[in-house]
């Protein structure tokens, strides 16, 4: 008994003398002493605001690739835009606040100086001619850019493509094989981070040169009618002709949110999947 009252007084003592007045604490193995943490300095450290980020639209002064742009500026982004044009012939005061790149998608080191420091990319590029000139340019200098951004680790790649119309496929071989074949490069490159947008028919405000062309008067009341169509689209030959117009302005919601939103799931969007998204109100 007298062992165990001896053997708890010492453990007592040895634990005692291990604080100190001042509140510090004193290892038993060593004279180090270990300051209690400083609250007040790690609450007061400036810490830059995280940067913005930066999307980089190509095809940006066209007419999807603007109103793109200007909804990617309306939400706080930094916008850069690559174009064999460079800056765009719009007239608003949007178009001031694009950084303005001139280059040629199947040129790499155009894309590599727009790609600095970019986070997310947009592709709305695409063409109509022959069909190698529509395959060179709906596909070869889109998958030019898919890979370089993937190598310049881009986290997230948008590529506007085209639904499926059916004959019109056949018709335009060179457009829609293009589109496929850099669909299938994005969905390799970006399996995580990569988004198909398939829009039908894009109505909007179109400029061609000074003229402005209000396609909505067409585009607005076929979309109301064909969007609850979607069943005949599986008619053969027929079907495919079905798919609803959009408005512009909802496929650039979707394409803006889609390179922003980490969650934002990836893959093919078709037409009826753009219009869900675009009519939700968190866009």
């Amino acid at each position: 008994m007298s062992r165990l009252l001896t053997s708890r007084v010492s453990l007592f003592r040895l634990c005692t003398t291990s604080v100190s007045r001042n509140g510090r604490f004193l290892s038993t193995t060593s004279n180090k002493v270990d300051e209690p943490l400083k609250v007040e300095e790690a609450e007061t450290v400036n810490v830059p605001p995280p940067p913005s980020e930066k999307l980089l639209v190509l095809g940006g002064n066209g007419f999807v690739g603007s109103h793109i742009c200007k909804e990617a500026l309306d939400r706080g982004l930094s916008v850069h835009s690559l174009s064999r044009s460079g800056k765009s012939s719009v007239q608003e005061a949007w178009a001031n606040n694009v950084t303005w790149h001139q280059g040629d998608l199947l040129s790499v080191d155009s894309l590599k100086e727009a790609l600095k420091g970019v986070t997310s990319v947009i592709s709305c590029v695409g063409s109509f001619g022959s069909n190698s000139y529509m395959y060179k340019v709906n596909g070869t200098a889109n998958i030019n850019a898919i890979r370089a951004a993937a190598d310049q680790g881009v986290k997230r790649f948008v590529y506007i493509s085209a639904a499926d119309f059916g004959l019109v496929n056949y018709l335009l071989q060179g457009y829609y094989e293009g589109k496929r074949a850099a669909e299938t490069e994005l969905l390799t490159k970006f399996p995580y981070g990569g988004v198909i947008l398939r829009p039908g028919f894009m109505y909007g405000t179109r400029r061609v040169g000074s003229m402005k062309l209000p396609l909505g008067v067409i585009g607005s009341p076929l979309e109301m009618v064909l969007q609850y169509a979607k069943p005949l689209n599986q008619v053969p030959l027929v079907g495919p002709l079905l798919v609803p117009p959009i408005n512009v302005t909802a496929v650039a919601k979707v394409a803006v949110r889609a390179a922003t939103d980490p969650v934002f799931p990836p893959g093919i969007i078709d037409v009826h999947g753009l219009l869900r998204y675009g009519q939700q109100k968190s866009i």
